[in-house]
């Protein structure tokens, strides 16, 4: 018998959601302390998803309470001129991110529904807060003297509900050049996946219709990276600046070397990818580009080998190690220490990643990896 597709109400705090983080940072249900379960209703899986996305908004704003309160950063609004009635988004910065001569450490995650201080909201959900957050990296820059910048490269639009309109008649399908049959198979396939929703419930819910309005010069990670590195980044006292970008958040990287090649050489002394999404040849990038990622990035790449193994390059740019792990959502975890390790460096110094191998019987083997540091 078919049956009403529930509404889409959801509660607005973990609270109501009848979820909490314990002792642990793990999301346990308050009355059973089991994890987080996505099926909480059978054979409703549009309604369990809407229910998982209304958690990950309640996530994202978790997540900003803890930057603010617990790592004492204050959020700086973009465009820095913005006016009144534009969309804005926002960085996080602690307090002497702007100022601290020394060092300064920015964070870029990658793509998709993550907010800034977010690496996977998966691993918040199903594993801690420590796997999916980036507030270990940001509490232990900070202990080792460290200014952070957190980036938010994937708030780029305002999404507002669509006014209603009235229903114009249907308009006269176009001519098509398809032969009828064809024509009429395609028109079958596309009325049978319709009919198998609707029929599945009496009254499904109707979503909501929107548009996205672009936030100024923020409208895509790489506008974003870019913007946050002429208005905060480059204004920064900080004498070495050091960056660890996840997944997309490489690509976007390599592209604000492409526009500022020689502001990023003179000022980052080292780069931590995490399974980076760039492509130096896609993304056109120039040799003296690739020669200075050489020297001065590592990607920490998912993979079956055991952390810091070295790995053959796909390409010309930059060493590749394994970051201990097949998950990709894993990789910035898990490569933690190894990171902190890598950006050690005296004063004025950088570091060169340098891969020890020797032959056996013709096979190439690598038995050691040695971070170098070596004067500028």
């Amino acid at each position: 018998m078919k049956k009403d597709e529930p509404p889409f109400t959801f509660p607005k705090t973990l609270e109501e959601f009848e979820y909490a983080f314990n002792e642990y940072g793990q999301l346990r249900h308050i009355k059973t302390g089991e994890p987080f379960v996505f099926n909480a209703r059978e054979d409703l899986h549009r309604w369990n998803q809407k229910r998982y996305e209304a958690l990950g908004e309640i996530i994202t704003q978790y997540v900003y309470e803890l930057l603010e309160k617990k790592c004492n950063m204050t959020k700086a609004i973009l465009p820095v001129d913005a006016s009144e009635d534009e969309p804005t988004t926002f960085i996080y910065l602690s307090p002497d991110a702007l100022s601290n001569p020394s060092k300064l450490l920015v964070l870029i995650q990658g793509s998709g529904v993550v907010r800034a201080g977010q690496w996977a909201r998966r691993l918040i959900i199903n594993q801690d807060l420590d796997s999916g957050t980036q507030i270990p990296f940001i509490t232990r820059a900070m202990e080792e003297g460290y200014g952070v910048l957190v980036l938010n490269p994937n708030e780029n639009y305002l999404e507002v509900e669509k006014p209603a309109k009235s229903s114009p008649l249907p308009s006269p399908p176009e001519p098509s050049d398809e032969p009828a049959e064809k024509r009429e198979r395609k028109d079958d396939k596309e009325g049978k996946k319709k009919r198998e929703f609707y029929e599945k419930y009496r009254n499904p819910q109707k979503e909501t219709e929107t548009e996205r309005i672009p936030i100024r010069e923020n409208g895509s990670s790489e506008e974003h990276v870019l913007y946050v590195w002429d208005h905060f980044v480059s204004k920064a006292a900080a004498k070495n600046v050091f960056i660890v970008a996840h997944s997309y958040g490489g690509l976007s990287f390599v592209e604000l070397m492409n526009q500022r090649e020689m502001q990023v050489k003179n000022r980052v002394c080292a780069v931590a990818l995490t399974d980076s999404a760039h492509n130096i040849w896609l993304q056109e990038t120039s040799k003296g580009t690739q020669d200075w990622m050489q020297q001065h990035c590592c990607n920490w790449v998912s993979s079956p080998e055991p952390l810091d193994t070295p790995l053959d390059p796909m390409l010309p740019d930059c060493p590749r190690v394994s970051a201990g792990t097949e998950r990709h959502e894993l990789t910035s975890w898990l490569s933690f220490n190894s990171i902190f390790r890598f950006f050690t460096l005296p004063g004025s110094a950088h570091i060169s990643l340098l891969l020890r191998e020797t032959r056996v019987q013709g096979h190439r083997v690598y038995i050691t990896i040695t971070f170098c540091i070596t004067s500028r």
